[in-house]
């Protein structure tokens, strides 16, 4: 479909004043007063701007017809990019999937909100690989996955000067933690996916991506099946100087805008398929953005017993409870004569300092020596000593993500935006994330909080922590929280007929083997992965009853199946050209706990990369009628797919 010319930029401004700089700066948020005004969404921060030149051009008259969110405004794009695949997103997911895009040939297109590739391993801080041990065991983790590995552990990375160790060092030579095999600095998993793609490209020279670039929407044919663009904003720094606050609740109103302002300057950008050509479009966001910008049918939050027949499924269903979010962060082994943990006491939270301390909790693990907490992640090691045993030395630096800490498990508000809120706030229109910023504002003073009462509490003679924040430490923001939050659980997709369900989704029973009715997806898998039902929960302030899936988490591995994932959970309804690469596949709030970790997006990103690659591929093809993703099992090209993903280095057998 041909693009109108007719566009013009909107001219309008919102600014958010940074105020201080350096840490302080970053921790404070509009005012610090004792009433706090909730702010629930990014639209509610005033638009002070002159009217906007939004003429309707075709695609907007296209879009009204069919149904689809009309973007408004829509400027006019300053940079075109053809593509034959588009992912969004530089979650691990993300740059699986593009990866397996290029390597398929595809001229792929990639674009991540924050500054850093990687999701988890970078720019979420989650630096700390979660694998099946029975996956491990058995040999029989993807090659792919092994060598994305390799490739972490190989990476050069700066240490600070006071760790006493030559810079630049291995990362390898840093591991040292217990919950994982593989422990390290967030910008080790950020270089490491750089290169990954950089690799991939090798054989889609043409391909592109960018960081710093916020989705905004998508136009559609006038069927309304088919997404013809893909609209994006990219910002750039004005300051070559510029570190991210690490605090998205005040960052993301920015970086999601249109215009620029006295922090960046903004290129809208037209992401579309080459002339005559259609493209593949993958949600590898985590929380499953394209589904609600789009209003594609997804579910979200914990599901009651009768709408999954779930056996350890809640009484009813609770939209608000997805799991629990984190913002992690930095301590290390360092005397700063308490400093830091000075300007950590003048962070004045939204709620009472003394409810969000009566969360934190040591779990019975002390802070220091064996089986500690500190060593459960961590991430720089200046010895060699045995990682789970021994006391940090001067200079290890442990990452903080835990589950009585900085874990914010409260509802109030939740932080995915529904369907209602959205329309609402107007995000169909102007997408800003479909994030409550208010939710995001008390998780980052939750950790913030935690980081302090850590050093109050467990620091030793010999063994002080020091909270570490600024550019050179390990979340590279100035309030040393990561750039965005883990999200554990985002909006969760509902797929089309197939395995007895006319909505499918992966179901409690497919997983364990202790249950009765689990199905064999075997068929149509394009991934396989494994790992606990792992869920961390939600809750109220007030302790009303949260109808959370309390009884489901399952710690023993032994009783979980083989987890495969067929075709027919990353295929949303009412889009032919869409797939899901990440944590929004059709899965119910129990399945996500065992599918949502590091290795189970890595693959599912992988798997629709491959598929939107081998689709690439099928439809260059003369005199073949155009593929679309729900036609793959129809016309019994599923064989091939598999074969093809097989190919690319995953593996689809137990």
């Amino acid at each position: 479909m041909s693009q109108s010319p007719l566009r013009q930029l909107a001219l309008f401004a919102f600014l958010i004043p940074v105020g201080a700089t350096g840490l302080l700066g970053a921790l404070q948020y509009y005012s610090w007063g004792g009433t706090v005004t909730p702010i629930s969404s990014a639209a509610s921060v005033p638009d002070n701007s002159a009217k906007s030149l939004d003429p309707e051009g075709i695609d907007r008259l296209v879009n009204r017809m069919n149904g689809r969110p009309t973007l408004k405004p829509l400027p006019e794009a300053k940079e075109v990019w053809e593509c034959e695949v588009v992912v969004l997103g530089g979650t691990m997911g993300g740059v699986s999937a593009a990866a397996q895009s290029m390597r398929s040939g595809a001229k792929t297109c990639l674009i991540e909100l924050t500054p850093w590739l990687g999701g988890q391993i970078s720019s979420q801080g989650v630096s700390a690989l979660d694998e099946s041990v029975s996956m491990n065991a058995r040999g029989n983790l993807s090659p792919d996955w092994i060598d994305f590995k390799r490739l972490v552990k190989d990476q050069q990375v700066e240490v600070p000067p006071w760790t006493n160790l030559a810079s630049p060092q291995n990362t390898s030579d840093l591991n040292s933690c217990w919950v994982a095999t593989l422990c390290f600095l967030p910008k080790a998993g950020e270089q490491a996916s750089e290169q990954w793609l950089q690799q991939a490209a090798t054989q889609s020279p043409e391909s592109k991506w960018t960081t710093s670039t916020a989705f905004k929407g998508a136009t559609f044919d006038p069927t309304g099946r088919l997404i013809t663009s893909v609209y994006a904003v990219r910002r750039i720094p004005k300051n070559p100087g510029y570190v991210p606050l690490g605090r998205p609740s005040k960052e993301l109103p920015v970086w999601y805008s249109w215009s620029p302002n006295d922090q960046f300057d903004k290129v809208p950008m037209r992401l579309q398929p080459p002339a005559g050509k259609q493209m593949i479009v993958i949600d590898a966001t985590d929380t499953g953005e394209f589904l609600g910008w789009a209003g594609i049918p997804y579910r979200l939050g914990s599901e009651g017993r009768s709408t999954t027949s779930e056996y350890f499924a809640s009484q009813q269903d609770n939209p608000d409870c997805t799991q629990a979010f984190t913002f992690p962060f930095g301590l290390g082994i360092l005397d700063d004569g308490k400093a830091s943990q000075q300007l950590l006491a003048q962070v004045q939270p939204g709620y009472p300092k003394a409810e969000h301390r009566a969360y934190f909790d040591m779990e019975g693990f002390p802070m220091f020596g064996s089986a500690s907490v500190f060593n459960y992640r961590r991430i720089l090691s200046t010895t060699s000593n045995d990682s789970r045993s021994d006391d940090p030395a001067p200079g290890d630096i442990s990452m903080l993500n835990w589950n009585r800490g900085n874990d914010w498990p409260f509802m109030d508000p939740p932080l995915i935006l529904n369907e209602k809120q959205i329309t609402e706030l107007g995000q169909h229109e102007n997408w800003l994330g479909g994030l409550s910023l208010s939710a995001l504002r008390h998780g980052e003073e939750h950790a913030l909080l935690f980081a302090e009462w850590l050093m109050e509490t467990q620091s030793k003679p010999g063994l002080p922590m020091t909270y570490l924040y600024g550019i050179d430490m390990p979340m590279g923001t100035a309030s040393g929280l990561s750039m965005m939050p883990y999200i554990r659980e985002g909006r969760r997709m509902l797929g089309r007929n197939g395995y007895g369900q006319v909505e499918f989704m992966l179901r409690e029973a497919d997983i364990r083997t202790d249950m009765r009715g689990g199905r064999d997806f075997r068929p149509t898998a394009i991934a396989l992965t494994h790992y606990p039902i792992d869920m961390h929960g939600c809750r109220y302030r007030n302790q009303s009853e949260t109808w959370e899936a309390s009884s489901a988490p399952l710690k023993d591995e032994h009783l979980i199946k083989p987890i495969y994932i067929p075709l027919e959970a990353i295929v949303p309804q009412e889009v032919d050209n869409l797939l899901i690469g990440g944590k929004s596949i059709a899965a119910s709030h129990i399945v996500n706990g065992a599918t949502r970790l590091h290795y189970g997006e890595w693959v599912i990103g992988g798997a629709a990369g491959a598929t939107a690659g081998w689709l690439a591929n099928y439809n260059r093809r003369p005199n073949h009628p155009y593929l679309l993703p729900p036609e793959i099992i129809r016309k019994n090209y599923i064989g091939e797919l598999q074969t093809k993903i097989r190919e690319r280095g995953f593996t689809l057998d137990w």
